[in-house]
């Protein structure tokens, strides 16, 4: 169980009533008109500034993944930068974000999940391209970039309080949204889905009591566990962070792309009608749903905050990565951090929100949400394999939050410890120490909160994040035109010479 899960409305009002409806209000507020529109624009307009040449160079920005320059400088390797943003991105959102936002925006917010992303395929490649642009590096070869110094260099020293905005919003995301309470909180109501529903029998293990609320021992021991892996690695700092995200990252993206196409390739006959779903209920919600999830103002809101939750394509925290790539050419960074949107959104999020789709585990009647629609959709789609598909649905779905989320744990410790040290200069060690406990500290906090108010704080964070962000990628669009125009210019007449 978890806060506020006993409320009813006989129960007298208390501070947690209040901040249960201050969360939804502010949330509501933050992610209105003005923050949609602003994000979506931001892509339609570097989409057009670039004639869309990010996207005529996908292939070669894949390929760009594994190249390596010589006399390059930088802390890790392409492949290790995006495989950092990665592990901030591929998280709780593919998976119970998916989940939430069909459940409340209707099939159709899947539609704007992917619209979301192929714009913002424009605004992450901008991004990277002036982390690198603008980035600096001190004698000792440490790196620092990020939006805070792409505002403060690219639009000059009077934006500096802009810049500290950013990173003051940044540490709050760390801290309170993406990075700490949605991921070990999706991780542990998986473990105890399955740990509860699958291996116990039900009141086999006695419960946790905190301030009168009951908790799993599963979700006390799991989140426990994070708290310690997590300790163990942030120590390490970047280069930890991105050696472990090289392994997981690929390896779990591939595993869990593959289980969503044999659950698709099982029902390939359900796919066309899916597709149409989703596009008609993108325009007409109410519709399809029987009027159960609301406007299509509803499914645009919830499709477009889960995708950025998803991919971050505008809040500024892949550029934070990127900035540390080895290369010395912002638009070849520029494009492998764009590929990070497509394998996040238009590949991950795609196939969760088709196996949900196709299930039917969406439809409000069957009053499934967040994590129990995605298991509940997987459990049908293993239905193939008997009496066992419960038990492996509940089981995949666990190891795939379980590895997401903490890589996404680790790679928001790094963003938020550059935004800190950002406003308080690289020499502060104790300052850092300080940080990381709290950090770990949120980890440990995050299972003890309802999902509903973790979700909450998350998306207010981001939208706070992104408005500096989206403010600077505007003023710096003519700098990033103009940079790709040479760039792919040289690149075309180098091709004509050979």
């Amino acid at each position: 169980m978890r806060l506020f899960a006993n409320i009813t409305a006989a129960d007298p009002v208390s501070w947690l009533d209040v901040l249960s409806l201050w969360v939804d209000k502010i949330d509501n507020l933050v992610w209105n008109l003005p923050l949609i529109a602003s994000i979506l624009s931001v892509g339609v307009l570097l989409s057009v500034a670039l004639r869309f040449r990010h996207l005529l160079n996908l292939r070669a920005a894949f390929r760009n993944i594994f190249h390596r320059e010589e006399d390059s400088r930088g802390e890790v390797s392409a492949f290790g930068a995006l495989c950092t943003a990665l592990s901030a991105t591929i998280g709780t959102g593919n998976i119970v974000g998916v989940a939430t936002a069909i459940g409340t925006g209707g099939p159709g917010a899947l539609f704007w999940m992917e619209v979301a992303a192929f714009f913002g395929m424009a605004t992450k490649y901008a991004e990277g391209l002036l982390a690198v642009k603008y980035r600096e590096i001190t004698p000792e070869g440490k790196v620092l970039g990020g939006p805070f110094y792409y505002i403060e260099k690219g639009l000059g020293r009077k934006w500096k309080a802009l810049a500290a905005v950013f990173a003051v919003f940044g540490i709050g995301v760390g801290l309170l949204g993406i990075g700490t309470l949605t991921q070990v909180n999706g991780i542990t109501s998986a473990v105890e889905r399955f740990v509860d529903g699958s291996v116990l029998s039900p009141g086999a293990v006695g419960k946790f009591s905190v301030f009168g609320v009951d908790y799993s021992w599963s979700v006390v021991v799991s989140g426990l566990l994070v708290s310690v892996f997590v300790a163990l690695v942030v120590i390490g700092g970047l280069k930890r962070i991105a050696a472990v995200s090289s392994v997981v990252v690929p390896f779990m993206a591939v595993f869990y792309v593959a289980m969503c196409l044999l659950v698709l390739a099982v029902n390939f006959d359900e796919i066309p009608s899916a597709i149409s779903l989703i596009v008609r209920a993108a325009f007409d919600p109410a519709a399809v749903t029987g009027g159960a999830v609301g406007t299509m103002f509803i499914a645009v809101q919830k499709g477009i905050a889960r995708g950025i939750f998803s991919n971050e394509a505008g809040l500024g925290s892949a550029p934070i990565a990127a900035a540390a790539a080895r290369t010395n050419e912002p638009v070849r960074q520029g494009l492998v951090c764009m590929t990070g949107t497509f394998i996040d959104t238009i590949v991950v999020c795609s196939m969760t929100g088709l196996v949900i789709v196709i299930s039917g585990a969406w439809e409000p009647a069957l009053g499934f949400t967040g994590a129990d629609m995605t298991i509940e959709a997987f459990r049908r789609g293993f239905a193939f394999l008997g009496s066992c598909g419960d038990a492996f649905s509940s089981f995949f779905l666990m190891v795939s939050l379980a590895f997401f989320a903490f890589t996404t744990i680790l790679g928001w410790n790094y963003y938020s410890e550059k935004c800190l040290e950002y406003l308080i200069g690289t020499n502060r060690r104790i300052a850092v120490g300080v940080f990381r406990f709290l950090y770990v500290a949120m980890v440990f906090a995050g299972p003890y909160l309802t999902v509903s108010a973790v979700w909450g704080i998350a998306d207010i964070m981001n939208g706070l994040m992104a408005f500096p962000n989206l403010i600077a990628l505007v003023l710096l669009s003519p700098v990033v035109a103009k940079t790709s125009r040479e760039y792919f210019g040289r690149r075309s007449r180098d091709r004509e010479k050979e």
